[in-house]
């Protein structure tokens, strides 16, 4: 199935043709999954095939899957325990450095990867202009299956095929991209004066940012990148 949508990501307009990969094992774990899946959103008036959002916490190890709801904002649908994430709290800066990423990222149809090693993922997109700006360095960070991670976000297989469920029917349904939002812990006041004297409590100060604005609107922001900061406006497409 092709996929027609123009995007507009870092200031940029971009028209795509994208196609969404398929595999024989993506598409046995969407027949196993989409059913029940459906019941449960259904039961929270949500949709299989709505757009998606995805918040990631690493100090709890949780990964949010939120739907868009009738009334166009976000609807939390699921809480998944991460099973595996290598380094520490704070971003990734250079190959090699066993960190998983933190920041803002967004999943085309063309970073899905249905043959993926650690069973089916899709790619973060680290680095960002974010990162590229700072001189950052990596490649291939992932959420996948497998519970096996070296800078991935690793979901046991029966996770990671629920979430590549919705994430791959929302892009099949015109979603041109899904938004992950990557976060040390909850961006809370009281919880960033604990991490006060942390070298990243600048970085966490900007992404926390974003993360009020998903707070309070309950829309994922678009973000772009300003003077080697991230800056939020509500999205345009």
């Amino acid at each position: 199935m092709r996929l027609f949508a123009v995007i507009l990501f870092w200031g940029i307009a971009l028209s795509i043709v994208a196609e969404i990969p398929e595999s024989a094992r993506s598409r046995v774990a969407v027949e196993r999954h989409a059913p029940a899946l459906k019941t449960a959103l259904q039961a929270k008036t949500l949709q299989l095939g709505s757009p998606v959002f995805i918040r990631v916490f690493k100090r709890t190890g949780k990964l949010e899957v939120w739907i868009q709801n009738a009334a166009q904002t976000y609807s939390l649908f699921k809480i998944y325990d991460i099973c595996y994430f290598s380094g520490n709290l704070g971003p990734k800066t250079k190959q090699g450095d066993m960190q998983s990423p933190e920041g803002f990222y967004y999943v085309t149809p063309g970073q899905l990867n249905p043959w993926s090693r650690f069973h089916l993922s899709f790619n973060l997109g680290y680095p960002n202009a974010y990162d590229r700006y700072h001189g950052r360095t990596g490649s291939a960070l992932m959420v996948h299956g497998d519970c096996v991670s070296i800078g991935c976000y690793a979901m046991t297989d029966k996770k990671i095929e629920e979430i590549y469920t919705l994430v791959e029917s929302a892009l099949r349904n015109g979603q041109p991209f899904v938004r992950v939002h990557v976060f040390p812990f909850k961006l809370e006041d009281n919880k960033l004066l604990l991490y006060s004297g942390n070298k990243w409590i600048d970085f966490w100060k900007n992404l926390r940012e974003g993360y009020q604005f998903f707070e309070k609107y309950k829309v994922p922001p678009n973000v772009e990148v300003v003077g080697g900061r991230y800056v939020f406006e509500f999205d345009e497409i």
